[in-house]
C-alpha cells in the first residue's frame, strides 16, 4: 500500500460482495481496501481502528444496519461514507434518512443482480476518489433539525423575480431539504429544481420534499404550467425545460438534446431555457455537486441579467459545480445552504 493511496473500508454482509468490491477498488490505482466489515457495528470498530479516508457501506445488515453505522460513526469520526445498497431500488427512504444522517452520496447496486456490482465499477471508483477530496469538515450525525416554515412573509405588490431554478448534485437532497423546509407558505413564484439522481429515486424524494413544506412539491409533467407557490422537481428519465405555449403561460416541456456534462435531468437544459423565458426575472442558484454541470446555464442566465447564487464552499459537500460558476465570475452571490432560502426570498421579497 502507498502511503498517498485512497484508504477505503468496506461493509456489506454479503462475503461474495466484500470480496468483488475489494476486487475492484485494489485493482484501481491510488485505491487500496484497509479492512471490511460484515455489519454496522463492526463499521463502527474498524473505522476507529484503521481511520479509513472513505467507507462503502450496505444498508440492510442484520442486527446492526447501515443507519446504525453512519450514527455512530460520525459522531467521532468526519470520514465520507458512500451508501451501496440494493434498497434504493425499492426504498428511497432509509438512503435519504442516512443522507440526513452526514453520509457524503449513495449508489444503487445492479437491480436484477446485486452481485452484478461490477457493472458500475466506474461508479464506485469516480465516487470513492470524489468522497476522498470531499469537504470532511460538515460532515456530521448531530445535524439539528431545520423547523419547518408554515409562516407568511411580507412580499411587494411588484416582485422583482418571477422564477426560481436551483441545480444539485452531489450533497443536494439534504441542501434542498434545508432550503424548502424554509420557503415561506406564500411564495409568490414558483420553483423549479434539477437534482441529480436515479430516475426511481425521483418520485419519492419530491414526495419526502412534499412532507416538509406547506407548498405544492411535485415532478415536472408535460404541459404542466408554472404557478406560483408550487416546487417542480425534474424527473431523472427527461431533461426538463420551460416554454411558452400558444396561449403564452410558461409551461414544462422536455428536450431530445444531450448535453456533455450531464444528462437526465441536465441542469443546463433547463437553466438555459429559463434564461431564454424569463431573462432578468429570473433567480438561478447552483448547490453543491460535482463537475460542471449548469455553469453553462447559469451564466446564460447572468448575461441575461438574472440574479444567480452560488452555494459557498464551507457548507458544499462537494465543491465542484459551485467552484465552477464562481471561477467563471457568473454569480452575483455566494451564499451558505443555511442562509440559502432566507436569502432568496429577500432578493424575491
Amino acid at each position: 500500500m502507498n502511503t498517498e493511496d485512497i484508504k477505503v473500508l468496506v461493509v456489506d454482509d454479503s462475503g461474495l460482495m466484500r470480496l468483488i468490491i475489494s476486487d475492484i477498488l485494489n485493482s484501481e490505482p491510488g485505491m487500496c481496501v484497509v479492512g471490511t466489515a460484515e455489519d454496522g457495528k463492526e463499521a463502527v470498530a474498524k473505522s476507529r481502528k484503521l481511520k479509513p479516508d472513505v467507507i462503502l457501506l450496505d444498508l440492510n445488515m442484520e442486527k446492526y444496519d447501515g443507519l446504525y453505522a453512519v450514527k455512530h460513526i460520525l459522531r467521532r469520526q468526519k470520514i465520507p461514507i458512500i451508501i451501496l445498497s440494493a434498497v434504493g431500488n425499492t426504498n428511497l427512504e432509509p438512503i435519504l434518512e442516512a443522507l440526513k444522517l452526514g453520509a457524503f452520496d449513495y449508489l444503487n447496486k445492479p437491480k436484477e443482480n446485486k452481485a452484478k456490482v461490477r457493472k458500475i465499477e466506474t461508479e464506485i471508483v469516480n465516487k470513492v476518489r470524489a468522497a476522498a477530496a470531499s469537504n470532511k469538515k460538515i460532515l456530521s450525525s448531530s445535524t439539528a433539525p431545520i423547523k419547518r416554515n408554515n409562516g407568511m412573509h411580507t412580499f411587494s405588490e411588484s416582485t422583482s423575480h418571477d422564477i426560481i431554478v436551483i441545480g444539485a448534485s452531489t450533497g443536494g437532497p439534504t441542501a434542498l431539504e434545508n432550503i424548502i423546509k424554509k420557503l415561506p407558505v406564500n411564495l409568490p413564484v414558483p420553483v423549479i429544481i434539477a437534482q441529480h439522481m436515479p430516475a426511481n429515486f425521483v418520485h419519492s424524494f419530491a414526495n419526502r420534499l412534499d412532507g416538509l413544506t406547506p407548498l405544492k412539491v411535485k415532478v415536472g409533467m408535460k404541459d404542466d404550467v408554472l404557478c406560483a407557490g408550487e416546487i417542480i422537481v425534474a424527473p431523472g428519465s427527461r431533461n426538463m425545460i420551460v416554454k411558452r405555449d400558444g396561449s403564452g403561460r410558461v409551461v414544462i416541456g422536455f428536450t431530445t438534446k444531450q448535453y456533455a456534462e450531464f444528462n437526465n435531468p441536465s441542469i443546463n437544459a433547463l437553466m438555459l431555457s429559463v434564461a431564454e423565458v424569463y431573462g432578468r426575472r429570473a433567480i438561478g442558484t447552483i448547490l453543491t455537486g460535482m463537475g460542471k454541470d449548469g455553469a453553462n446555464g447559469l451564466e446564460a442566465m447572468f448575461k441575461k441579467g438574472a440574479f444567480t447564487i452560488g452555494q459557498n464552499k464551507d457548507t458544499s459537500i462537494v465543491y465542484g459545480m459551485p467552484k465552477e460558476v464562481a471561477d467563471r465570475n457568473v454569480i452575483k452571490s455566494c451564499v451558505s445552504i443555511q442562509g440559502m432560502a432566507g436569502f432568496i426570498v429577500s432578493c424575491i421579497a
